[in-house]
């Protein structure tokens, strides 16, 4: 163990708790982390991916068969799909929370240091990994109201007693930052008396106090458990709202961020091919700034890509996606954005403050209400409510365009795709996504949770038949984008750090241009957004005229750089030379 690891850790925690001993409490940290003696820093600005890192988004539960053996496990199905329908596809799977837990799909945990024995267990977790990389997510703001630790807190027992965040109910908390319209504090009654514990989600899930360093050092205890059991990804789940002080917006504060450069500081010296991800549902700006300076998030959630994707393909209108584009700034070696536009939750519309109108939001609302969307809403200083994500599936909300729906819902759905992995940084692909899920209206109606319309539960052998069927749209999407995906990987000028530019097109074609780290490969990645056909003059992208540049996807070669081609309605191509 260095000075200089020590120097560092102390370096952090006089940040965060300038009235602590904070000598005493590094040691502790890297002790409870369990560092090696003999650990070297890792080498910084390093990339711990490239063009073949794809992930895959799943709950442990996504896929349910009993058929396979007797006592088949969920977690044991989801291997199987892995093994025999993923092998090359994917490179690292995220299992949404897979902890014992009492509400919110597992993001109310009861157990950090248990698998939710309907699942199955720690052995088949490390089965996965194996195979592919495991990201498991840190539920770290906040915990359920059912756990053993908040058990203790209303008995004034520890440990549990001095691990939650408190505050009066006459506390003015009207600039705090809320995702949702529940009343922010929930009264408990302790042998001390009435408490009112802060609950930034719901009252099932109790926010903790990391002004408390035992509260971070469990944390760290939790992730050198995972990190043990073979997990070398972390997803920090709501890490924007961890710390709280009194009269500031509660959000990004900086010892949140300087929580997150500790945490990140420890785990890499455990692990130096650990990553951390920070998924951070904020305005665009403001979830830039977990980058640090490469030294805080290996890699942010890019939240504003799946609302501003939607709405150019439902308006046919790229102008705020290209905008968007050009603005976000390059991410340094060592740092990488973490592509989605779909996941477990809803449509983000905070990301897109700034970006979209209140009219345009409005519409991209409407146009997927009418898809069968459902809106969630968070409350507002003055007791006026905001909508906070739309709650639909991705291939349902690209059923159609703002003026109803059509008949190119799947080569919709695939263009979205084909912008996603081509644009700077990693792909997630949602499991559904994968067959192309439609809306699941019963789970709904029977949770009475918005999220739920896309958190459908397959039985395992009738989506194999369906994978089997080549009438199938679950069959042909799998198809379709699997093989964009294996042709993906075969480019280098898709590394996640490879340069980008965007391209001017007018606003029907949306473009960009990657060049691989050896500038050995460039590919212009231009898609028609719209439902009619569009030309496009090879010219306007001024391609060197020396030899033949393919259209990766389609195979066709262009032997003149001054030809005008057609795109079909939502064809992307990839022309590279």
């Amino acid at each position: 163990m260095t000075n200089e690891l020590m120097q560092r850790v102390e370096a952090h925690l006089n940040v965060i708790y300038p009235d602590q001993n904070c000598q005493d409490l590094s040691q502790q940290l890297v002790s409870t982390m369990g560092i090696a003696i003999d650990a070297k820093a890792p080498v910084p600005f390093t990339n711990l991916w490239d063009q073949n890192d794809i992930y895959l988004i799943t709950y442990g539960d996504s896929l349910i068969d009993e058929s396979l053996s007797p006592g088949q496990r969920p977690l044991q199905s989801l291997h199987h799909f892995i093994r025999n329908y993923l092998q090359q596809v994917i490179s690292a799977v995220h299992i949404l929370p897979f902890y014992p837990y009492s509400s919110d799909d597992g993001f109310a945990v009861i157990d950090y240091y248990q698998v939710n024995e309907s699942l199955g267990d720690w052995q088949d977790i490390q089965a996965i990994s194996e195979d592919v990389k495991v990201m498991a997510d840190v539920v770290i703001n906040h915990c359920s109201a059912r756990s053993g630790w908040f058990e203790n807190f209303k008995q004034g027992k520890d440990p549990g007693n001095d691990f939650f965040f408190t505050a009066s109910p006459d506390e003015d908390t009207s600039l705090v930052v809320r995702p949702r319209t529940h009343d922010l504090l929930k009264q408990v009654i302790t042998p001390d008396g009435s408490k009112y514990v802060w609950c930034t989600f719901s009252h099932d899930q109790v926010d903790f106090d990391f002004r408390n360093p035992i509260v971070l050092n469990e944390f760290v205890s939790i992730l050198n458990y995972y990190l043990e059991q073979g997990i070398t990804i972390f997803r920090f789940d709501a890490v924007a709202f961890l710390w709280k002080e009194a009269g500031t917006s509660c959000l990004n504060l900086p010892q949140t961020h300087e929580i997150v450069r500790l945490l990140r500081l420890l785990v890499e010296h455990k692990n130096p091919q650990a990553v951390i991800i920070t998924e951070t549902n904020i305005p665009n700006r403001q979830n830039l700034m977990y980058f640090g300076n490469a030294n805080e998030a290996h890699a942010i959630y890019n939240f504003s890509l799946p609302p501003l994707l939607i709405n150019t393909l439902v308006t046919g209108d790229c102008t705020h996606l290209k905008t968007w584009l050009m603005s976000l700034p390059p991410a340094q070696n060592g740092t990488a954005y973490f592509n989605f536009i779909a996941s477990h939750d809803g449509v983000g519309l905070r990301p897109v403050e700034g970006l979209l109108s209140e009219e345009e939001t409005d519409l991209l609302i409407n146009t997927m209400v009418s898809f069968g969307g459902r809106v969630s809403w968070r409350a507002l200083k003055g007791g006026r409510n905001q909508p906070y994500e739309i709650n639909i599936s991705l291939y349902d909300a690209l059923s159609g365009t703002v003026n109803g729906p059509d008949s190119l819902q799947k080569q919709r759905f695939i263009c979205a795709h084909a912008i996603m992995l081509g644009i700077e940084g990693i792909p997630a692909i949602y499991i559904h996504s994968f067959f192309g899920t439609q809306n699941d209206l019963e789970r709904v109606n029977l949770s009475n949770q918005n999220r739920c319309i896309n958190r459908h539960k397959w039985n395992y052998p009738e989506l194999q038949g369906h994978l089997g069927n080549a009438f199938s749209h679950h069959a042909q999407v799998f198809e379709e984008l699997t093989a964009l995906i294996k042709l993906r990987k075969q480019q280098k000028a898709f590394h996640p750090n490879a340069t980008q530019f965007t391209l001017h097109l007018g606003v029907q074609l949306f473009g960009f241009w990657r060049q691989s780290l050896d500038r050995r490969q460039s590919i212009f990645c231009i898609s028609n957004v719209t439902c009619e056909p569009q030309p496009l003059s090879l010219a306007d992208l001024n391609l060197i005229d020396m030899g033949d540049w393919r259209d990766l996807i389609t195979g066709q070669t262009f032997t003149n750089v001054r030809e005008c081609i057609t795109l079909a309605p939502y064809q992307t191509v990839w022309i590279s030379n």
